[in-house]
């Protein structure tokens, strides 16, 4: 299948402001991009793109004081297939992990496996090792916390979540990260676009939308806190160990958001259909932390 997507975010100034977005689709997935306009600014500015340390693409401006906006649209070629599951897929013992995996069983800003190891083991401990058990996780993770975007909070960390017992798909990806950690199961924070494609429309629709991945049986696996059920479509934009490392925008001085549209849609017919408008959705700048 065809999935377009893209964005337009607009964020206002009081001066000129170095800004770091991570929006750029993860170059696992670059080969599929079938077509894309180029990262547009306006007003235009000089803009840089590098890599992260984890292999993000990141990209660099100055936002000029006054109202600044950012525009990218493209159609990305997907297999149309849900995310994989293997319900044999087993633990790997710590001492058996590869050397760069070991960084994503740490604590970390959002995670904090100190607060949260107790009560982890105790849930936790006494299940099958393997998916049966990030199974558990991911289902307690998602019957405890309750969905709203009224919820968002930058600074809410997996043990306030687990606590206040809501949140954005952010907060339930951190919290199902944590808990995961605690049992020495690797896990990493994801964001991307995720459309509602083969689910009934959701009166809360996703866009950009963060998940988790598990280490299990020497690769990669998708979960879904906040969903929690196999997904198609997802498009990586960018992993860290939480949402610290993959903020959408990071500015290095004060701005407002004043614009926030996200599209992501089964592309029908032609390739070069003219522009979807996307879901318009205004939003505080703690959705962009």
């Amino acid at each position: 299948m065809l999935i377009r997507l893209g964005y337009e975010i607009a964020i206002e100034c009081a001066e000129a402001t170095p800004v770091i977005s991570l929006l750029e689709i993860h170059k696992d997935r670059q080969a599929d991009i079938k077509r894309q306009t180029r990262v547009l600014t306006s007003p235009s500015v000089p803009t840089r793109l590098y890599h992260d340390l984890h292999g993000n693409g990141c990209r660099r401006f100055t936002a000029p004081a006054g109202t600044f906006r950012i525009l990218y649209d493209a159609v990305v070629e997907d297999s149309g297939e849900t995310d994989e599951v293997n319900t044999l897929a087993r633990e790997v013992p710590v001492a058996e992990l590869p050397d760069e995996v070991l960084f994503y069983l740490l604590g970390s800003r959002y995670c904090e496996t100190d607060h949260l190891s107790s009560l982890a083991w105790q849930l936790f401990g006494h299940l099958p090792s393997g998916w049966a058990r990030v199974q558990a996780i991911v289902d307690y993770v998602h019957n405890r916390l309750s969905f709203g975007y009224g919820y968002a909070r930058s600074t809410r960390t997996a043990a306030q979540a687990h606590e206040e017992r809501v949140g954005v798909c952010r907060d339930f990806a951190h919290l199902a990260i944590t808990l995961c950690r605690c049992m020495n199961i690797p896990a990493r924070y994801v964001n991307g676009y995720l459309g509602d494609i083969g689910v009934p429309p959701d009166p809360a629709p996703m866009d950009f939308s963060a998940w988790m991945e598990v280490f299990l049986d020497g690769k990669w696996y998708t979960f879904d806190p906040r969903h929690n059920q196999p997904r198609t479509g997802r498009v990586v934009i960018a992993r860290g160990r939480d949402a610290t490392d993959v903020p959408l925008l990071h500015s290095f001085g004060p701005h407002r958001l004043s614009l926030f549209k996200v599209w992501t849609y089964e592309q029908e017919g032609r390739l070069f259909n003219p522009p979807y408008h996307g879901i318009d959705r205004t939003v505080s700048a703690q959705m962009l932390a």
